[in-house]
């Protein structure tokens, strides 16, 4: 192995090799103060004392990131960023085309016209606009923002292939969402649906058949539309007990917890019950919370609960009769401790 020869100086001894010197300390030489008051003034270069203003160095170096964007300069605002935005996945092209500002002057503008028209794609255009619509719809749902982009994805495949061509736009957004729903564990029901893009219940249907098929053949293809998942995996029809837990959000209890469980258990043992099957998994839902809520001694009005889940007054107490038929069974089934089970002559009484 060979040894680093060190250099020599003049009189032949080697030089000593430059170390940090940490017992040093840079301070004002008329305030005299330790530990010093230095402030870098990188604007001008230069290192003033803090309290005095002398200027004790200069020519100092700027060690910050160079931001290279000057967006908010005339907000007064920071804008750290270095590059432009991302590109976005859900459009085609790589997105970083130079763009040609338009100033006023009639050269700048004949090339900002030309530019556009060479630059602006119908497809981009149409896919933008959608995507608007998607995220507009999410947002009016409080679906969030992981269920919109999962829509956005669908949709931008199904428009890729060309699956869904001549059905209407809004049935084809309207179906993406509603998979997406289900996909990321916020189911909505098809009524849900329906009251929101005012595509009727039959369509919405017919999409969503069309486009499970689509996806079930072509797992490969979606496989990016649930992060948590590879590929689509088909998936039953919206149950009571998943819809139990977004009811009771919306109205406010005080026990919300154990209101939600009690009434998640009640749906998910309904399900055996002869009497309750083949009814809406709504109205299902919405007996199961009007029944936990009176056992909670925070009862609510059986109209404030069907208008949540979005079904009739008449339909909740049909639903909450058989319930009530069987409470005693339902409740042994579920353990319910005793204490709350004493609350059990509190049940409305079903006629």
């Amino acid at each position: 192995m060979v040894s680093a020869i060190p250099e020599m100086d003049a009189s032949g001894e080697p030089e000593e090799t430059f170390k940090e010197d940490l017992n040093r300390v840079v301070m004002c030489p008329d305030c005299k103060e330790f530990p010093p008051n230095l402030v870098e003034e990188f604007s001008s270069g230069d290192l003033v004392c803090g309290d005095c203003g002398l200027v004790v160095g200069d020519r100092i170096i700027d060690t910050r990131s160079e931001w290279r964007t000057f967006s908010n300069d005339d907000q007064n605002g920071d804008d750290p960023s270095r590059v432009g935005d991302g590109p976005n996945l859900l459009l085609e092209g790589d997105q970083l085309e130079t763009t040609i500002a338009f100033d006023g002057g009639k050269g700048s503008k004949n090339l900002s016209h030309i530019q556009n028209k060479m630059m602006n794609d119908k497809g981009t255009k149409a896919l933008l606009q959608a995507y608007r619509e998607i995220g507009t719809l999410t947002d009016s749902m409080g679906a969030g923002q992981v269920v919109a982009n999962a829509a956005k994805h669908l949709y931008k495949i199904v428009e890729k292939e060309k699956f869904l061509k001549g059905k209407p736009q809004e049935a084809v957004i309207a179906g993406c969402i509603f998979i997406a729903c289900r996909q990321n564990n916020v189911p909505r029901s098809f009524r849900e649906i329906f009251k929101l893009t005012r595509v009727s219940k039959k369509e919405i249907g017919r999409v969503f058949k069309l486009l499970e098929k689509f996806m079930t053949e072509n797992k490969d293809k979606v496989a990016g539309m649930n992060m948590d998942t590879q590929g689509y995996h088909g998936k039953g029809s919206t149950s009571a007990a998943e819809l139990c837990a977004r009811y009771c959000s919306q109205l406010t209890f005080i026990n919300a917890f154990k209101i939600e469980r009690l009434s998640r258990q009640l749906a998910e043992q309904s399900v055996d019950m002869a009497d309750l099957a083949g009814r809406s998994p709504l109205s299902v839902a919405a007996a199961c919370i009007y029944f936990a809520c009176h056992l909670f001694l925070e009862g609510r009005n059986s109209k404030d609960i069907a208008s949540i889940a979005g079904v009739s007054d008449g339909t909740v107490k049909t639903a909450y009769r058989f319930l009530w038929q069987r409470r005693i069974e339902l409740l042994d089934k579920i353990g319910v401790d005793d204490k709350l089970k004493s609350n059990i002559d509190k049940l409305p009484t079903a006629a």
